[in-house]
């Protein structure tokens, strides 16, 4: 096996590359990193390419003699470079595989906002065949149309592609990030879009957390994946005859419910909570299709995401980086 990655050096690719290159499975296998602006170090069996996924020569050199390819790569707000990097990148890497003569299996790391997360209404559990409905902004939209080019690919040629759908990722101390009033907030909403700038800065003193709540008034269910289950989802579809043109969602068990975050949180820390009504859905990105058909288990539960961002304490020369806008 020659396995291709994008996105290598992103939040997915920096723990999924020292772990495939760990796993027994794969003690023999080459792995080449296309990489645009930032480097990966030094990995055994790791070659390193530079140029962007915009080149079509580039994504060519980085093709020959691969088997497989596992596409992380992905471009957030940016309007001047979507197109360009995350379009035009996919259609390059889709038709150097399909024109191959070693290629092999395709897999795309997409994520929920193909399907719109908490910005839609789903009035069953959110599964492979729900429609895919994506929220605004340019990012939602290339997501939804990489999962169709790749499943074009697969009707128009016949290629062997694979899908796995994450809602947000977690790493570290990402989650008490998400929940914090500081400016140190790890993704969004930002609170100040929801609450007014004064409250929010008052908030940022006290010992307080978010219970967000959902259109209907019950507190915001939304789905969350810990980093190590995405990894551990690319191992188990990887050269498996089960992933053959599949879509799967790789979600915890359960989302993610803020009312028994902060329950959890007031029992075991002392926080108190505030609830802040929002227009946002509660949906359940359901991962049954993962278990049963890859044996995929996530091992992270709303406990685990808790006390591990809780207990992390990040060393000084591991800050916390925002890698794209948005």
């Amino acid at each position: 096996m020659k396995l291709l990655m994008t996105g290598a050096t992103g939040k997915v690719g920096s723990h999924f590359l020292p772990a495939f290159l760990a796993h027994e499975r794969f003690a023999d296998c080459e792995v080449v990193a296309l990489c645009h602006n930032r480097d990966i170090g030094a990995y055994d069996r790791t070659t390193v390419i530079k140029g962007s996924l915009s080149d079509r020569g580039s994504v060519e050199r980085a093709m020959s003699g691969v088997t497989h390819v596992v596409h992380m790569a992905a471009v957030k707000e940016s309007p001047d470079l979507v197109m360009d990097v995350a379009v035009k990148g996919m259609f390059h890497l889709l038709e150097a595989f399909r024109s191959s003569p070693t290629a092999r299996q395709f897999i795309l790391i997409g994520g929920d906002c193909s399907v719109g997360h908490i910005f839609h209404r789903y009035d069953a559990p959110v599964t492979e065949t729900s429609p895919r409905r994506a929220y605004a902004g340019c990012y939602a939209l290339t997501k939804v149309i990489e999962e169709v080019m790749l499943e074009q690919y697969q009707i128009q040629y016949g290629i062997n592609g694979c899908c796995l759908r994450a809602p947000w990722i977690m790493e570290k101390d990402d989650f008490r990030y998400a929940l914090s009033f500081g400016e140190e907030q790890f993704g969004g909403p930002p609170w100040a879009e929801l609450l007014p700038a004064d409250e929010v800065a008052q908030l940022s003193r006290e010992k307080v957390v978010p219970l967000m709540l959902d259109r209907d008034g019950a507190p915001l269910k939304r789905n969350f994946v810990h980093v190590s289950d995405v990894v551990n989802g690319i191992l188990a579809a990887l050269d498996n005859p089960a992933a053959e043109r599949q879509l799967f969602n790789l979600a915890m068990d359960e989302p993610v419910d803020y009312g028994r975050v902060a329950g959890y949180l007031k029992d075991t820390r002392g926080y108190s909570a505030v609830e802040i009504p929002t227009s946002f859905f509660s949906n359940w990105l359901d991962n049954a299709k993962a278990r049963l058909r890859l044996g995929w288990r996530p091992l992270y539960d709303v406990g685990a995401l808790v006390e591990d961002a809780w207990n992390y304490v990040r060393a000084r020369n591991d800050p916390r980086h925002v890698w794209y806008p948005g």
